[in-house]
């Protein structure tokens, strides 16, 4: 049977249609519910749940805070028990500030606690809508096994600067980065390379079990060579470096 994934969309999520058509590629049965209507499913009916890009209620107050909100204050339980079950969640982008504002990243000391960690303004205080490089610890998460050091990624977001509460908070996230920005030779980044400012260059975290990923870069935006704006002038391979990150959602319930 085919892993089930639940995509949560909420008023202003856009990217929901494209993170469904990635999973469906890779092989899962996946469906977009709406924030009100998760309230009244089981999640443990699903396999993997994804919290896509967007801008969730228009990012009143800050990016994904009222919806961070929602799951913290009503869904808190469910949420527990899918994450106790050893299910995956992916958050990308918007759903990536959704993750680490209610809670559930970097999960260092359990999930639902205290916000230690933080997505703000980029420092170039304007939207980044670009392609970066990406330095990838390929061992730290489920849905990153079997990828290549670096791959290319779009960015898209106003709010993606990664920072830590405290240097002690910064110490323990060294060890969880999954996703370095770097430059074209793999060297630490600085702008435009690093498109927001993050510290260490961070663009993607997963907690101590690897099961749950946040990351800035879109994945869904490149599963095909053709959606690289270097596609006519590259030997590109057929796969975008995004799709691998689905597959290995499927693979992880598939075996």
């Amino acid at each position: 049977m085919k892993p089930r994934v639940m995509i949560i969309r909420a008023a202003g999520t856009n990217c929901d249609i494209e993170t469904q058509y990635a999973f469906e590629l890779a092989g899962a049965a996946a469906e977009r519910v709406y924030i009100d209507e998760v309230k009244h499913r089981d999640l443990l009916d699903y396999q993997i749940i994804a919290l896509p890009g967007g801008f969730t209620y228009g990012d009143d107050i800050a990016a994904g805070r009222i919806l961070a909100n929602e799951i913290k204050c009503k869904m808190r339980d469910q949420f527990m028990q899918f994450i106790e079950k050893e299910k995956l969640i992916i958050g990308i982008c918007n759903g990536f500030q959704v993750l680490v504002k209610c809670g559930i990243l970097p999960g260092t000391d359990g999930y639902f606690r205290e916000q230690s960690v933080s997505l703000v303004a980029n420092d170039s205080e304007r939207f980044e809508d670009r392609w970066v490089h990406l330095r990838v610890n390929c061992e730290r998460s489920v849905f990153t096994r079997g990828m290549g050091s670096m791959i290319t990624l779009p960015v898209a977001h106003a709010e993606g600067k990664f920072v830590a509460k405290n240097s002690d908070v910064l110490e323990e996230i060294k060890d969880l980065t999954v996703f370095e920005y770097v430059d074209k030779q793999g060297n630490p980044a600085s702008y435009p390379d690093n498109p927001n400012g993050s510290v260490l260059g961070i663009a993607g975290i997963a907690d101590q079990t690897g099961r749950i990923l946040g990351l800035m870069p879109h994945p869904e935006r490149f599963f095909s060579r053709i959606q690289h704006p270097n596609h006519t002038r590259e030997d590109l391979p057929e796969e975008g470096d995004g799709l691998l990150i689905f597959k290995n959602a499927v693979t992880y319930f598939k075996s």
